[in-house]
Parts: structure tokens; C-alpha cells; sequence
């Protein structure tokens, strides 16, 4: 049985929480441990059946060598914090996805990537480190999804489409083929993306387009 702690306590961690059971409902493979959260009033709770156990020094040299984690925080830029911090303190990160999920022989995952029920990857896909892909989703042909960018419920990518690191791509988004999506940028529920969308702004609409701007590294405040 492999040992499995989830990063953060909140709505999206309890669904991933999910997932792991899940998978131990089919063929019993993890030892779940419960929760790490850095809220001290979140300490000693029970989430679905698991523990909140701490912060990140609940464990030990020996824990941390033995046990792996994955983040359930949905926002890019404090999920990119929480992984550099546990990356520091020596934890491992492992990937899940679920059971129902359709992924080919010729999807690429990275470290620490969450896929839900649902979804779908067809051929020679590129998914990178700390991904979360939320319910329902499709992502096609040739598609690259870099890493800390999260794919909310019921997001359909065509093919050859390449989004950038840190991208937040809210529910029910469609994106044509051949589409990039720049660095950290955030995409607006129900939007259809028929252009490229610059880094580091927020685009909503039908077609989608720019609403606001920031300063490249906003999400490093």
C-alpha cells in the first residue's frame, strides 16, 4: 500500500480525497493518511472519514521518505506555493487520476498532476507538473498543458492547443484548435476562446476577450 497525503483541506481537497477512494474501490493500493493544512483551526478536523493531521511539519525524515503527497488547492498561484514549500521540506509528490478517466498510451503526465471523473485525453499530450483537470473535460490531439494550470469542470480543448504555466481555465470554456494561451492567465466561465490569449490577463466572453491586465509576476505577490 502506497502511503498518500493530500495538501489543503477545502472543497477541492475532499475531492480528490474522492478519487484515491475510488481507486482503492477497484483494486486497494493507498494507504490514505488524511489531510496537511496550514490553518491550525482546520487541525484535529475530520473530513470525510480522514483526519486533518497538521501543517507540513507533521512528518518526519522517515514519514517524508515513505509518504507521498499531492496538492488539492485549486488556485494556480497558492498551489505553486504550497508545492515549492513541501518541495523544500523533502516531500514527494505522487499523481491521481480517476478510474473513469480516459487517458491513451500517448498522454505525458508530470509529477503531482490530479485528473477527475470524466475525463478524456486523447493523443500525444503533454501535461505538466502540479495540473489539475476537474470534471468532465476533453483535451485533444497534440495539446500541452503546463505546469500549476488548472482546468476547471466541463473545459473542452481542441487539438494543438499549448497552455502556458499557471492558467486557470474556469468552467465550461471551449477553445479551438491551434489556440496558446499565455502565461498565468485566467479564462472566465463559459467562454470560447477563438484567439490567442496574452499572459497574465483575464479574458470572459463568446468570443473571449481581454478584460484586465496585470503586471508579469502578480502571482508570485
Amino acid at each position: 500500500m502506497e502511503k498518500v497525503a493530500i495538501l489543503g483541506a477545502g472543497g477541492f481537497a475532499r475531492e480528490v480525497l474522492d478519487i484515491f477512494m475510488a481507486r482503492n474501490a477497484i483494486s486497494p493500493q493507498y494507504e490514505i493518511l488524511g489531510f496537511l493544512d496550514e490553518n491550525p483551526d482546520r487541525w484535529g478536523m475530520v473530513l470525510n472519514g480522514y483526519p486533518v493531521l497538521g501543517g507540513f511539519e507533521r512528518f518526519d525524515a522517515q514519514d517524508k521518505a515513505e509518504i507521498q503527497v499531492v496538492c488539492g488547492v485549486g488556485t494556480p498561484a497558492i498551489r505553486r506555493k504550497l508545492v515549492q514549500k513541501a518541495t523544500a521540506l523533502g516531500l514527494h509528490f505522487c499523481n491521481i487520476v480517476h478510474p473513469t478517466a480516459v487517458l491513451t498510451p500517448f498522454v505525458e503526465l508530470g509529477e503531482g498532476v490530479v485528473v477527475t471523473a470524466g475525463c478524456i485525453f486523447t493523443n500525444q499530450i503533454k501535461v505538466g507538473n502540479h495540473v489539475h483537470v476537474n470534471l468532465d473535460c476533453t483535451v485533444g490531439h497534440d495539446c500541452v498543458i503546463e505546469d500549476f494550470c488548472t482546468i476547471a469542470p466541463g473545459v473542452h480543448i481542441s487539438g494543438n492547443v499549448h497552455i502556458k504555466t499557471g492558467c486557470d481555465i474556469g468552467t465550461g470554456t471551449v477553445i479551438i484548435q491551434g489556440i496558446t494561451i499565455g502565461e498565468w492567465a485566467i479564462v472566465g466561465a463559459g467562454a470560447v476562446i477563438t484567439k490567442d490569449i496574452p499572459a497574465n490577463t483575464t479574458s470572459v466572453g463568446v468570443p473571449a476577450k481581454v478584460i484586465k491586465e496585470r503586471e508579469s509576476g502578480w502571482h508570485e505577490q
